[in-house]
């Protein structure tokens, strides 16, 4: 019985000091008050969600980062995915690159691997208009997401991923002239791109369809098209 009672206030104590660890750990993290230009209202909602949810389990020195939008999130598990450990997903649906900014401080602290950035579609979509903002507003932000990540970090490999076509036309050209941005930036070195425009793209530049469940998300197969394309960059770390 005693020992059962000892068992049981190790297990609250180890609790409650895991919780203040996390508490502590707040400042890595953007403010609830923070509105973003460009993320629609469920967007908006769902950010302070899955921010909470990352307070609880914050990421670890030296883990793989993929982050990005509602298409990387999807991947869940990515280190069960591609059979690597310590990889931590940190996708959130509905995300833009002003919001990838605002919790850049959490990949910086914790020194990462590697970062897989993919991010930039719902910029585009959301805002209603592919001219607003601009393929070089969202160009100059990725740009300034690898800054920081490297400037703070210069031992991290960065990769980033073109984004993906979606199914509507209206939008081909403003994700063609961001993946123009992407890669003609790739010349200062500072990151690798990997294409997945080119992998997902059909001979008319949208989504393959058997890929996706709506023209944007990818399904089983599109994530595990995308795995394996990758696979060999992820085992290359070591």
């Amino acid at each position: 019985m005693t020992k059962n009672i000892f068992s049981i206030l190790f297990l609250l104590h180890f609790f409650s000091f895991s919780q203040q660890d996390n508490l502590a750990l707040d400042f890595l993290y953007p403010s609830e008050d923070l509105v973003f230009k460009y993320h629609d209202d469920w967007g908006k909602k769902n950010y302070k969600k899955v921010i909470k949810e990352f307070k609880k389990t914050p990421l670890k020195l030296n883990d793989i980062v993929f982050l990005g939008n509602s298409i990387t999130a999807g991947g869940n598990d990515w280190s069960e995915r591609l059979n690597y450990p310590n990889i931590k997903n940190r996708g959130i649906g509905g995300d833009t690159t002003d919001g990838v900014l605002a919790r850049i401080d959490e990949i910086i602290y914790f020194k990462p691997i590697a970062v897989f950035l993919l991010i930039g579609i719902n910029d585009i979509w959301n805002n209603g208009s592919p001219s607003i903002p601009s393929p070089e507003y969202i160009g100059n932000n990725i740009n300034n997401i690898v800054e920081f990540i490297k400037g703070n970090c210069p031992e991290t490999k960065i990769y980033v991923q073109t984004i993906l076509p979606i199914e509507k036309e209206i939008f081909i050209e403003s994700i063609k002239k961001v993946n123009k941005i992407i890669k003609s930036n790739q010349i200062n070195e500072k990151y690798e791109v990997i294409d997945l425009y080119s992998l997902f793209a059909n001979e008319n530049g949208l989504m393959i369809k058997e890929l996706s469940t709506d023209g944007i998300h990818l399904n089983e197969k599109g994530y595990q098209k995308w795995v394996e394309f990758i696979k060999p960059i992820v085992y290359s770390l070591e």
